[in-house]
């Protein structure tokens, strides 16, 4: 293992830190990079590569769960709290069951297609086609947004708001399309604030990246080896840290820009990268 693998794997860290949790695709960011600049070739190949983007997805998950340290905690029946700002007790707080509800649609997908997706999907040409539909439904959620949000806080959204968003989230099985993207618009959509979305995303992407990255895991464990592992703790490590950093500068921002700017960024990165492969 050169110094050369450990800055790339550094450098693939920071991008999946930076864009898992905005709205921009962190998967689709990592397919570009990997495949327009860093050329990573046999090293990164197949199941190698997917091994890796699941170390590093982990990262993002640990700084998602410190984020919200809280919150998991009261989730799980460990700390009683009172209900965010805005919210009422007669609403009460985000339930587990609630989140297990928004989780559903996208995990049946999910294990039903996942081979299908890794080997048909995975491809700049598809991020394109993600990036561009997935910041069309950005825009609309912008434009189409009720003016007054039924939900201001995460704990105040519905089961049919839950449901609803997890719905929305199997569009983010295309690669390209964004997690975050997808389920904050339908939030948006569906009477949630900005803040509430994008709490509740969050909070989603917890399980449903631990319930991905462990049968990955599980798949491809034989490549956890010795000469493999500082080239996995880089990634890691600078994922962590990034995202870290990211989570809590996006959820100051988001009710302040809202989603076209991120949606207008998707539209110019997929031109130019057209633009430089045709």
């Amino acid at each position: 293992m050169d110094l050369m693998e450990i800055i790339k794997a550094v450098i693939l860290g920071i991008v999946e830190g930076l864009t898992e949790f905005a709205p921009v695709s962190s998967t689709g960011h990592m397919i570009i990079v990997d495949d327009m600049w860093l050329k990573t070739g046999e090293f990164l190949a197949s199941p190698v590569a997917n091994t890796f983007k699941v170390v590093i997805q982990l990262g993002s998950i640990l700084a998602v769960v410190v984020v919200f340290w809280s919150r998991f905690l009261d989730l799980l029946g460990l700390r009683r709290r009172e209900p965010e700002a805005g919210g009422s007790r007669a609403q009460g707080r985000l339930k587990l069951t609630q989140v297990i509800v928004g989780l559903i649609p996208a995990g049946v997908l999910g294990l039903l297609f996942d081979d299908y997706i890794d080997e048909h999907l995975f491809s700049t040409r598809t991020v394109l086609i993600g990036l561009v539909i997935g910041a069309l439904l950005m825009i609309a959620a912008d434009v189409w947004r009720p003016k007054r949000p039924k939900a201001e806080t995460v704990d105040q959204i519905t089961y049919g708001q839950a449901f609803g968003i997890g719905l929305v989230q199997c569009l983010s099985l295309w690669p390209g399309f964004s997690r975050s993207g997808s389920t904050i618009s339908g939030g948006v959509l569906m009477g949630m604030s900005y803040r509430a979305a994008s709490d509740f995303t969050f909070i989603m992407a917890v399980p449903i990246m631990l319930g991905a990255s462990g049968l990955s895991l599980l798949k491809n464990w034989e490549y956890f080896t010795m000469d493999m592992m500082p080239f996995f703790l880089a990634g890691f490590i600078s994922s962590f840290i990034v995202a870290l950093i990211a989570i809590r500068f996006f959820l100051k921002l988001i009710n302040r820009i809202k989603l076209v700017p991120f949606a207008v960024y998707r539209i110019v990165l997929a031109a130019i990268i057209f633009l430089v492969i045709w």
